[in-house]
């Protein structure tokens, strides 16, 4: 292995000074004679700051060295829709400056194509056959011994973050720096031994600014951000990459390696990970030669900061298990450290103007995968969701204007919150297995566990989880235990992975765990327990439980009563993702990332029973006695007053400023049949007919659906207009998938369908007008339909559900 990356570095390094050749550049000025009067910040690249012009020079030592550049938003826009957050990082780049004549380029390599050969030749082929990219150009304006002084001005007010661009891409108009408005930030421009960072605070104006900026900047025709570009220092040498297994839960690099032999694979794939050492390495325990700390930002107030300090701490325990004693450590940024700094892994506290994302990215050199800055952002408003969800289900207000229960599951998430996204600074990817393995892993989305206690009160008290899993103790240990030289390493960790296998304690990741498209059972977000149907079936008892005291003691003396609806979706929709994980039950297939010669089991269908059992369940959810909403809560919701706005985490309303009886159950049953007759769903039920007819079909699902539907009539007038609205949404789910699924015989089945529950409508007249009004149309739409199918964008949008997630874009990282 460390032959392997001796061939690697090399490889990189041959590629880096691959430039036209040098040519010396006459008459210039003395380092010392052009930068006399400014102040000089010595580092790795020394800076100069021209206080009178407010202008900063950089000086670079020596030409065609390899270092890493990086981009970040040290101060962001605040939108979770728009996406820049304050403290994100962006890209890391393997770079050099080379000189030709007066000119110095940044030039990044191409790290993604490599040859990893001892042949010179073999090296420089590769290098020569796929574009570098030169990401700067400069001009030296004075040298001194081979060492070159430029202007790094204008390199430091460009926009390098991808600003503009982030701002078109989210719809928010065509933004652009006005210089005039823009500086670089003498006061960041800063040098150290292993990095040098310029800072700019940057304007950006634009004529067509969209909603989400005008929604948060203080003048949405300039919106005002700080840049910063760092050069680092690459690691010392010593760092020897680990091979990434499938099965072991890590992000990685990848690279084209054109130096194998055609036996050998061409795609390299290693994880990454922080430089961890043992101080003896033949020691089953040992301290490490030096600890991996995490600094926790100054901004988070107590007791968060304090939660946040302990939930990320967790992970000592899993290096620990791994063989390391006090490698891990979590602390309190020193004041006056800055967060942006390399040299400290952050868990910053980051404000936005909604609910949003929390993620965890990683500085990682690309040549080798070693990570250099572990970067976590923590959205502060995610605490005040938990907060939310538990006045929902507490209504806890009754005596009092506080609610100990609800801080206390607010502290308990947001520690598991802080281990979460540490973890993917680590190295670490989702397993979305964890929530039906018996949370097995910080590293899933968890969804409150929350209990009927036995007076029927709700409990919390174990919402969430309170260290690290032991699947988390395992993927450490494959990532970052120390292998004794007299083991072969990659049997070795393959036998690690393959014990925690034999305890129950699996991987699958985001793929495999989606809604629609993937197809596990028990892979899934925000979920509890090993079967889906059963945890289903539970939770809607906690959620009628809830339901039948819910009230005006939700809320503080001296709110608002409309504001009750804030407490009220979160509870209605208590359900929605436990749903989401039982129709993933429905055509599903148990798998694993199977290698082979392993043993496992790679693909096996879910047994027919399970099947029918999880649509049973799912389709309890959408009847009018769990959809309605008790008439004490309805009695109470007026109308919201001035200044308390509507906005898009309430429910959507047909009735105007009246709260809506009936729109919340269309958009809990539209999104319920949405999932039962996804088109991929669908196909797969076709397929597994197909191939064995003791497992349910696409027709036996849909007529089971359409039955239990459509025998549903209510209790009482309101209940039976629920049943009509769910009918509907029925139908037209259907017609979505007559119109717009890819496979043939899945149009068929829906189609077919909808003819008979056409035919069914016309040939009864219900004595109820509203019911003989609601038949006449479904009658009517679906012989329309049939003479001409629509696709679903040709129809009236669906009732859409409030968020349930963060709002926000997802990423690779998080969500």
């Amino acid at each position: 292995m460390r032959r392997f990356v001796s061939a690697l570095l090399a490889t990189l390094a041959f590629g880096s000074v691959a430039v036209v050749p040098t040519r010396v550049v006459a008459a210039l000025p003395t380092i010392a004679e052009k930068t006399a009067g400014m102040e000089r910040r010595d580092g790795l690249l020394p800076l100069y700051w021209d206080a009178a012009n407010g202008k900063v020079w950089m000086e670079i030592p020596k030409l065609d060295v390899e270092m890493l550049y990086q981009d970040s938003l040290p101060a962001g826009v605040g939108s979770n829709d728009i996406g820049l957050d304050r403290g994100q990082i962006g890209a890391t780049r393997l770079v050099h400056f080379a000189r030709v004549g007066p000119k110095v380029l940044l030039v990044q390599a191409n790290d993604r194509f490599r040859a990893t050969s001892d042949s010179a030749d073999e090296r420089n082929a590769v290098v020569d056959s796929f574009a570098r990219s030169v990401v700067w150009g400069f001009t030296a304006v004075a040298e001194t011994d081979g060492r070159v002084l430029v202007d790094a001005t204008e390199f430091a007010l460009h926009d390098a973050h991808g600003v503009a661009e982030t701002l078109r891409a989210t719809h928010q108009g065509d933004f652009r720096i006005d210089a005039t408005r823009s500086a670089v930030n003498a006061n960041f421009v800063k040098a150290f031994p292993r990095n040098s960072e310029l800072e700019a605070t940057l304007t950006f104006a634009s004529d067509n600014p969209g909603p989400y900026v005008r929604d948060v900047a203080a003048n949405p025709h300039a919106v005002t951000v700080r840049e910063r570009q760092s050069f680092i220092a690459l690691p010392e040498p010593g760092f020897v990459p680990r091979r990434n297994d499938p099965r072991a839960g890590y992000f990685g690099i990848e690279y084209a390696d054109y130096g194998t032999p055609f036996s050998q694979p061409l795609e390299q794939r290693f994880i990454t990970r922080h430089r961890l050492e043992k101080k003896d390495p033949n020691a089953a325990m040992s301290e490490p030669v030096a600890p991996i700390v995490y600094y926790v930002d100054r901004a988070a107030p107590e007791p968060i900061r304090s939660a946040l300090v302990e939930g990320a701490g967790w992970w000592n325990q899993a290096f620990e298990a791994a063989g390391f004693r006090n490698a891990f450590r979590v602390e309190v940024l020193p004041e006056g450290a800055d967060p942006m700094d390399v040299r400290y892994n952050m868990i910053q506290w980051v404000h936005r103007q909604t609910r949003g994302w929390s993620y965890g990215s990683s500085v990682v050199d690309p040549r080798t995968g070693e990570i250099i800055k572990g970067n976590v952002t923590l959205g502060s408003l995610r605490g005040r969701q938990d907060y939310l969800i538990a006045e929902g289900l507490l209504a806890p207000y009754a005596s009092g204007s506080t609610a100990p229960a609800a801080e206390k599951l607010v502290l308990a998430r947001l520690r598991n919150l802080a281990a979460h996204e540490t973890g993917h600074t680590l190295g670490l990817a989702h397993n979305y297995l964890a929530g039906s393995e018996g949370r097995t892993s910080v590293m899933a989305y968890p969804h409150p566990l929350v209990k009927l206690a036995a007076n029927g009160s709700i409990d919390l008290s174990d919402a969430y989880t309170t260290g690290i899993g032991s699947w988390d103790k395992i993927a450490i240990a494959y990532g970052y235990s120390v292998i004794p030289q007299a083991q072969n390493e990659q049997m070795a960790l393959a036998a690690l992975l393959a014990d925690g296998r034999k305890r129950g304690i699996d991987f699958l990741s985001d793929q495999d765990a989606r809604p629609t498209g993937s197809v596990h059972p028990q892979a899934h977000l925000w979920n509890n327990g090993p079967d889906a149907a059963r945890e289903l079936a539970r939770m809607m008892g906690v959620r009628r439980a809830a339901l039948g005291r819910f009230g005006e003691t939700a809320i503080r003396v001296g709110m608002p009563l409309a504001t009750m609806e804030e407490a009220l979706v979160p509870l209605y929709l208590h359900h929605r993702y436990q749903v989401e994980a039982t129709t993933k039950v429905i055509g599903g297939s148990y798998y694993t990332y199977a290698m082979r010669g392993d043993g496992q089991v790679p693909l096996k269908p879910v047994a027919a029973a399970d099947q029918r059992r999880a649509l049973e369940a799912v389709l309890e959810t959408v009847t009018p006695r769990e959809l309605a909403i008790p008439a004490k809560i309805l009695d109470r919701l007026p109308p919201r007053p001035m200044t308390f706005e509507p906005h898009r985490e309430l429910f959507p309303r047909w009735t105007g400023l009246a709260f809506d009886a009936i729109s919340p159950a269309a958009a809990a049953a539209d999104t319920t049949f949405a999932l039962v007759f996804d088109p991929q769903r669908a196909a797969r039920l076709v397929e597994q007919r197909a191939r064995d007819p003791k497992l349910p079909g696409l027709d036996e699902v849909i007529d089971q659906t359409t039955r239990a539907v459509f025998h549903e009539t209510g209790r009482n007038p309101y209940e039976a207009e629920l049943a009509r609205t769910v009918q509907r949404s029925m139908v037209e789910r259907l017609m979505d998938l007559a119109s717009a699924a890819p496979m043939p015989q899945v149009r068929a089945s829906a189609m077919f369908e909808l003819s008979a529950i056409g035919h069914a409508v016309q040939s009864v007249t219900p004595n109820d007008p509203a019911q003989r009004a609601h038949f006449a149309l479904l009658a009517t739409d679906i012989t329309r339909f049939a003479a001409r199918p629509y696709t679903a964008k040709e129809r009236r949008d669906p009732v859409p559900a409030p968020p349930g997630s963060p709002i926000g874009e997802d990423d690779a990282f998080d969500f």
